[in-house]
């Protein structure tokens, strides 16, 4: 039997990139996934893949920034499924800018969806779950910023660093009910936005101590490990996979 087989999964912000990727792993590994992103088209591009390859999976497009469609999407795949065992809310944005330069119009775009947003689907889900009596796993996507200072993100940083702290305080509520949550914090990877920077790769190969950037596979590896039943006494910790990136921590800029 496949590691999650059945296991009912929803992956936010998954059209492409890394929450593509995990989506296609979890569906690979047996997973029904209902995969959401904004972009209508994306998510169906995402899932007529998935399901070419074996894979179960729905498509549930929509803005997960707004708290009334969270709902929405939670009470559709909980009476789909009759369950949710799995979550990951994998949606953000990021706004680079000086902090002297950020506007407000800016920071509440990053705060209502990395941080509103997958509070507030964590919430849903977790309410789910434990109606279910279902001993689910949550996943916040988080990222090296919230451990170290990085050029014009302040505002993106606090954001991942506030998730760190949701998950650790999340222990103490979710704990009794057998619902763990835990996050993983990519550095530097390569994906199609990344990709559309001629010299990412060579300057993050460069400055990671392992001599590469990470993959998307490299990112849903990890999320399936604190998915599975190994990582079933890991809660409220964030797992870094940077390539030892933070324990050096040079900027691009120190590329000639």
């Amino acid at each position: 039997m496949k590691r999650f087989e059945n296991k009912v999964v929803v992956v936010t912000g998954a059209g492409i990139g890394i929450g593509y990727e995990i989506a296609r792993k979890f569906a690979r590994e047996g997973a029904i996934v209902a995969l959401n992103d904004l972009d209508k088209s994306l998510t169906q591009k995402a899932v007529e893949s998935i399901t070419q390859e074996g894979g179960k999976c729905i498509g549930i497009a929509g803005d997960v920034s707004n708290v009334g469609f969270i709902q929405e999407l939670v009470r559709q795949v909980n009476k789909e499924y009759g369950k949710i065992d799995i979550v990951i809310p994998n949606a953000g944005i990021t706004l680079f800018d000086n902090f002297l330069n950020y506007t407000e119009e800016k920071l509440s775009k990053v705060i209502q969806l990395n941080i509103i947003g997958s509070f507030f689907l964590l919430q849903a889900a977790s309410k789910v779950m434990i109606e279910n009596k279902t001993k689910g796993k949550l996943i916040i996507m988080s990222s090296v910023t919230g451990h170290q200072a990085h050029k014009d993100l302040a505002a993106y940083g606090l954001t991942k660093a506030a998730l760190e702290m949701l998950a650790r305080s999340l222990v103490i509520e979710l704990s009794p009910y057998g619902i763990n949550i835990n996050g993983i914090a990519p550095g530097a990877t390569t994906t199609e936005r990344t990709s559309s920077d001629k010299n990412y790769n060579a300057t993050w190969s460069k400055i990671t101590p392992l001599g590469k950037p990470a993959t998307t596979t490299d990112i849903a590896n990890v999320a399936l490990f604190l998915a599975s039943g190994e990582a079933d006494h890991i809660t409220g910790q964030t797992i870094i996979v940077d390539g030892g990136w933070t324990a050096i921590s040079p900027g691009p800029e120190t590329v000639n």
